[in-house]
């Protein structure tokens, strides 16, 4: 059952909400061939051609944008020039009018196939009173329609902020504002929380940014200096964001990125950029664990201190690793492992079967509850240790007896949790304790636990491309075959939805 949440509840909150219905509304655009200027049309299908056309320079917006210009078709507009001054005052009380006629009679709003989001667009504009914007600031205007315009700069297409109507020349001058409008907090809140709906994800994939105001976020950046480098610092600024752009810059060069020039090299930097664009804010001090990596690292103060190989789960679906964050909070010494149903149901009960003495022979016992318990000792399948990190899908940290299982290329070998090569260092650190203190512990043979002295985050993520320990970028195969679901969204095929008929047709 979905609850709807009160729009006027905290500012924060209502932000989260009406932002996941920004999503949601532009799950439904999608786009195709464009024409940005009258006198200049080309293909722009897919990501690809699109970012390698803007990649040659900057683009400035046309005077077909001048909100209170006559409506006329393209072949009678010429390009160039900026926007109209300002409208009259009876011009002015009639779009402040109409605006919220517009968006206050329907429930959705469509320009040219294109639907636009209303709620963020009645929320933006009541905070102008429902007056038009863009007339009165052409030059706020022109920078974000040139920031929309260079989006592939940031993997992302242009075509999802409406990129073949910022330039229209035939759209009525309501029309118009609200396309523009609608562009910017699209791509304010594309770069600040990613264009993948939350509730699009997979189920495992449980990272989520901060939530944002877009409309605040806009208003902020039409009151900056540079309204462009305002909603472009919305973006992530982590190394491997940076190098990422990096790397998109490069291949839109020619220069070879990761040893290919290839379209499927580009589609694995737009994906990973767009993870990055999931990511909380990451704390200074943090433990990271990449299952596409198949290494964990321990950050403090943003740098690197530990690294060590991990096995994660298997290919198959049900054993991948999620991405969620949580924090550890402590480590528990010589633990008993309580084996999962499913493992003790699907290896454990044939191997009975066939050796009555199994569970004997590897220190196991049934419980009161019907439960398998592998006790506590060297051989237990948790090894001397386990790191506790609640979160829902029941992944911890722990060590293993299979030592010899980190000299694989392929680690992707664990039914769920994630085991540490070496665990007893790691442990170290974040008791910030010696080694011989936790040896010690080990040495009791007793099940004890003992709480860090202060919780570290911990993040487990799944990057295919990203910033190794050096600084340098890596790329890792997509074995669990999660990018095609994102590229999907970040690379739409244009399906026009039912026009909105514009307000000098409609009527009384």
């Amino acid at each position: 059952m979905k609850v709807l949440p009160n729009l006027n509840s905290e500012p924060q909150t209502r932000a989260a909400v009406l932002d996941q219905r920004q999503r949601k509304l532009r799950r439904a655009h999608a786009f195709g061939e464009a024409v940005l200027f009258p006198s200049c049309s080309f293909p722009t299908r897919g990501f690809s051609a699109f970012v390698g056309l803007l990649a040659g320079g900057a683009i400035v917006l046309a005077a077909a944008c001048a909100l209170a210009a006559p409506v006329v078709l393209a072949a009678e507009q010429e390009p160039g020039g900026t926007f109209a001054p300002a409208p009259s005052a009876p011009m002015a009380a009639y779009a402040n009018t109409e605006l919220r006629k517009l968006l206050d009679s329907r429930p959705e709003f469509v320009v040219a196939g294109e639907r636009l989001n209303v709620g963020l667009l009645r929320r933006f504009y009541a905070r102008h009173g429902f007056e038009p914007i863009w007339t009165t600031r052409p030059a706020q205007a022109n920078s974000l329609t040139n920031a929309v315009l260079h989006a592939g700069e940031h993997g992302l297409a242009a075509q999802l902020f409406h990129a073949h109507l910022l330039l229209s020349p035939t759209l009525p001058p309501l029309y118009r504002e609200l396309v523009l409008s609608d562009a910017f907090l699209s791509y304010a809140g594309s770069l600040a929380r990613g264009v993948m709906p939350v509730e699009r994800r997979r189920d495992d994939e449980a990272l989520v940014p901060q939530p944002i105001d877009v409309a605040a976020a806009l208003d902020a950046a039409i009151a900056s200096p540079d309204p462009a480098a305002a909603i472009e610092a919305l973006a992530p600024t982590t190394p491997t964001y940076r190098l990422l752009r990096q790397a998109l810059q490069n291949f839109h060069t020619g220069v070879r990125v990761g040893g290919k020039t290839s379209a499927t090299r580009l589609r694995e930097i737009a994906v990973n950029l767009e993870r990055e664009r999931w990511l909380p804010h990451l704390p200074p001090d943090r433990v990271w664990v990449n299952a596409a990596d198949e290494r964990l690292v321990l950050y403090r103060d943003d740098q690197p201190v530990f690294s060590t190989r991990v096995i994660v789960g298997q290919d198959e679906l049900r054993n991948q690793r999620p991405e969620f964050q949580t924090t550890i909070d402590g480590v528990l010494f010589n633990p008993p492992w309580n084996i999962p149903q499913n493992i003790a149901t699907d290896e454990i009960l044939p191997k009975t079967i066939r050796d009555p003495d199994y569970l004997a022979q590897h220190n196991m016992v049934m419980l009161p509850n019907g439960g398998l318990q592998q006790l506590a000792g060297p051989n237990s399948g948790l090894g001397q240790m386990m790191f506790y990190m609640d979160n829902r899908f029941d992944v911890y940290l722990h060590d293993t007896p299979s030592k010899n299982l980190f000299s694989r290329e392929d680690r992707r070998i664990s039914h769920g949790c994630i085991r540490v090569e070496k665990p007893r260092e790691l442990a170290a650190l974040l008791m910030q304790q010696p080694i011989d203190a936790i040896d010690q512990a080990i040495e009791t043979g007793r099940t004890t636990r003992r709480d860090l002295p202060q919780p570290v985050p911990i993040f487990v993520v799944y990057q295919t491309a990203f910033a190794d320990a050096d600084g340098r970028l890596q790329f890792r195969p997509d074995v669990y075959r999660r990018d095609a679901e994102i590229w999907t969204q970040l690379n739409p095929q244009r399906q026009p939805v039912a026009e909105s008929e514009p307000p000098s047709q409609r009527g009384g």
